[in-house]
C-alpha cells in the first residue's frame, strides 16, 4: 500500500529533514542553555559572561537556531509531501493545523532564543559594559516564556495534528498513536520550565522518522532472482 517509489521517496526526505532538525535543535538548546538561567545569582552572571567561554557557547548556539528551524519547516513540508502521495482522502482541518503550528513553533523558537542570547550577543560584540542582572534575567524570562510556553504548545498541537494524519493513513498503529497523543497532551498542560521539556519534542520526531523507517524498510521490493 505504502511502496510506491514516490512515497518512498518523500519518506526518505520526510525522515533525514526529521533527524538533522532534531541533531541541530538539541545541539543549539543545550548550547543556549549555558546560561544560568533566571534563579542563578548575581555572581554566577557576572562570572558566566565574564569568563567570555560562555559568550561563545551561546552565540554558536543562536547560529545553530535558525539551521534547525530551516530543517524544521523542510521536515514539515516533506510530511505533507507523503502525506499527499500515500493513498486516501486528506483531512483538511488536521493539515492547516499541523502547518500553522509548525509555523507558530518557528516564530516562538527564533523568538525566544535570541532573548535568551541577546546578552551575550552584545557582550561578545560590544564595547558597552554588560547589562544589569536584572535586565539579563528580564530577557531570559521573555526568551522562557516564547520557548517554554507558546513554543511547547505549538510543538504540542504539531503532534496531534500529524499523528492524527498518520494515523488516518495508517502509517501508525494503535499503540503508537496513542503514545504520541499522550506526549502531545503532555506538551500541552505541563507548566515547567527545565530546558528537558522541550527536549522531548525531537525525541518524538526521531522515534516517528524511525516508524516511517520501518515502512519504509517493509515496502522494498523483493530482489528479482537471477535468471
Amino acid at each position: 500500500m505504502h511502496g510506491t517509489p514516490e512515497v518512498r521517496a518523500s519518506i526518505w526526505m520526510t525522515c533525514s529533514s526529521g533527524l538533522l532538525f532534531a541533531g541541530l535543535f538539541v545541539t543549539a538548546l543545550l548550547l543556549l542553555w549555558q546560561t544560568p538561567g533566571m534563579s542563578g545569582s548575581d555572581a554566577a552572571w557576572r562570572d558566566f559572561y565574564g569568563a567570555g567561554r560562555g559568550q561563545d557557547l551561546v552565540t554558536v548556539g543562536l547560529y545553530l537556531v535558525p539551521f534547525a528551524g530551516i530543517a524544521f519547516i523542510w521536515h514539515m513540508s516533506a510530511t505533507r509531501t507523503m502525506l499527499d502521495a500515500v493513498p486516501g482522502k486528506p483531512a483538511e482541518v488536521p493539515r492547516w493545523l499541523q502547518t500553522v503550528a509548525g509555523i507558530v513553533f518557528v516564530c516562538m523558537l527564533f523568538a525566544g532564543c535570541a532573548a535568551v542570547a541577546a546578552v551575550a550577543l552584545e557582550s561578545k560584540f560590544s564595547s558597552a559594559p554588560m547589562p544589569a542582572v536584572n535586565d539579563a534575567r528580564a530577557l531570559t524570562a521573555v526568551g522562557y516564556s516564547m520557548v517554554f510556553v507558546f513554543g511547547v504548545r505549538a510543538a504540542g498541537m504539531f503532534m496531534l495534528a500529524t499523528t492524527t494524519l498518520f494515523r488516518s493513513r495508517g502509517l501508525l498503529n494503535r499503540w503508537q498513536a496513542a503514545l504520541s497523543y499522550l506526549t502531545a497532551t503532555f506538551l500541552l498542560v505541563s507548566t515547567t520550565f527545565h530546558p528537558s521539556i522541550v527536549l522531548v519534542f525531537p525525541g518524538w520526531m526521531v522515534l516517528l522518522c524511525l516508524v516511517l523507517l520501518g515502512h519504509q524498510l517493509r515496502a522494498r521490493p523483493a530482489p528479482t532472482p537471477p535468471e
